[in-house]
């Protein structure tokens, strides 16, 4: 789902994926699911990064077991959305702790003027 012309929010990605993200133009991922989370057949973070660093897109790894987001973790995310490559996709399980964080940056992905 885009939430912003710079900002989409989608459910688990595959690895085949992030080169269909990169022709669609996205220049950087961000992994918000915990390894391991959905069990063996969940790709890993180092899976999605090589994906994406073959398909010269950037790649982060933020973690957030539960929609329980600390206001570290929003200043952090906001910044790393700050510096990261436009357009941004960023996963979760379902995507609604990549929304969930989205929503608490102020839907803001880049810095204040």
């Amino acid at each position: 789902m885009k939430v912003c012309p710079e900002f989409t929010v989608c459910g688990q990605i595959a690895i085949d994926d992030v080169a269909v993200l990169a022709t669609q133009g996205y220049r950087s991922v961000i992994n918000n699911r915990p390894d391991g989370e959905g069990g063996p057949a969940q790709p890993t973070s180092a899976q999605i990064e090589a994906a994406a660093k073959a398909a010269g897109m950037a790649y982060v790894h933020f973690p957030v077991a539960s929609l329980m987001i600390s206001p570290d973790q929003v200043s952090r995310y906001h910044a790393l959305c700050a510096d990261l490559p436009h357009p941004i996709v960023a996963f979760c399980k379902s995507g609604g702790r990549a929304n969930a964080l989205f929503q608490a940056v102020g839907c803001q992905v880049g810095r204040p003027a």
